[in-house]
């Protein structure tokens, strides 16, 4: 092989390199944001799922999570919720606000119409 051919193979090699390697960083930051979607939406669903999130900081919701996952039994976990709650309609009562998406009472807050349930 030409040393003028050797040199422009390699060339052709480190830019192709190059083009891949910025490739490969687009696709990381495109599933970065993709993951930062994802968690973003998953925040937003389990803060419906709690009772008064609105009235709530982020410290005190992650608190109440780590509390619910640390309730060993169903009877424990109804008594948070129940404790939660009452927290809640005080705190909204108190400032004078509506608590946005009610929960209605049931196991887990789910006692809504849902996938084989009758409306």
């Amino acid at each position: 092989m030409k040393p003028n051919t050797l040199i422009k193979t390699v060339a052709l090699c480190i830019a192709l390199a190059g083009t891949s390697a910025a490739m490969a960083q687009d696709q990381l930051k495109t599933q970065d944001k993709d993951q930062l979607k994802t968690q973003d939406k998953d925040q937003l669903r389990d803060q419906d799922r709690i009772y008064g999130h609105e009235l709530m900081t982020d410290q005190e919701r992650l608190a109440y999570r780590e509390r619910m996952r640390k309730a060993k039994t169903m009877e424990e976990r109804m008594r948070l919720r129940e404790e939660h709650r009452l927290l809640m309609e005080a705190r909204a009562k108190e400032r004078g606000v509506q608590i946005m998406h009610a929960n209605p009472p049931g196991p887990g807050g789910m006692g809504g119409a849902g996938a084989g349930k009758k409306p």
